[in-house]
């Protein structure tokens, strides 16, 4: 693998942190798949019930996401949310290159193949997350996110008024040194893997 060599914020800096992001990205993607379902289920599980807990959620309006390519299915947690009072929602692509919007759902609501077929609410009902459920290809230690190269995380938190909760999901084995970070990359407010949760460290706060 191409190491990443260049450290000054040159062009060439960001063109080798690119080209590793994509081979890194490959090789997770590869590594998560290949864990069988059964075990991708119980690690579900385990955040679902780990973010139930470590989360304020009565009350808020929680984003969610349709898991695909082995990602944790939080979906069982809607019901958790919808419980204690809050609402949730789908992120849905409306333009590429632009950020994403937020439509009001819950399990149940019909649904319509949206952009990559990721299915999408098929009334736009537009709302503001106070928590952000945001499934990752990687992480490392300062929470920051490798995904899937759109973009679209970044644009849409710098996009927004007020900072929401950014809760970040996924499994041991996406965790890495280091994403070699841009200026334009926001680090997650916490980390959740079915292991724990890595909060805010002490002093600090999400940008």
């Amino acid at each position: 693998m191409e190491p990443v060599t260049a450290h000054d914020g040159s062009a060439e800096h960001r063109q080798q942190v690119m080209r590793w992001r994509k081979l890194e990205r490959a090789r997770l993607l590869a590594v998560r798949m290949s864990v069988g379902a059964d075990l991708r289920l119980q690690w579900s599980k385990s955040l679902v019930a780990l973010v139930a807990d470590s989360a304020d959620l009565a009350d808020r309006t929680v984003s969610f996401y349709w898991p695909f390519r082995g990602e944790p299915d939080l979906r069982p947690l809607a019901a958790i949310v919808l419980a204690r009072g809050g609402r949730c929602a789908l992120p849905v692509v409306v333009e590429k290159g632009k950020p994403l919007e937020f439509w009001s759902w819950q399990p149940g609501d019909a649904l319509a193949p949206g952009v990559w077929n990721i299915p999408i609410p098929i009334i736009r009902d537009t709302v503001i997350p106070d928590i952000v459920l945001s499934p990752v290809v990687g992480f490392d230690a300062d929470r920051y996110r490798l995904g899937y190269g759109g973009g679209f995380f970044d644009r849409t938190l710098a996009a927004m008024a007020a900072s929401p909760l950014v809760i970040g999901v996924g499994y041991d084995l996406a965790r890495m040194d280091t994403i070699h970070p841009l200026p334009h990359d926001i680090a997650m407010s916490l980390i959740v893997t079915e292991s724990g949760v890595r909060p805010i460290p002490a002093g600090r706060q999400n940008g």
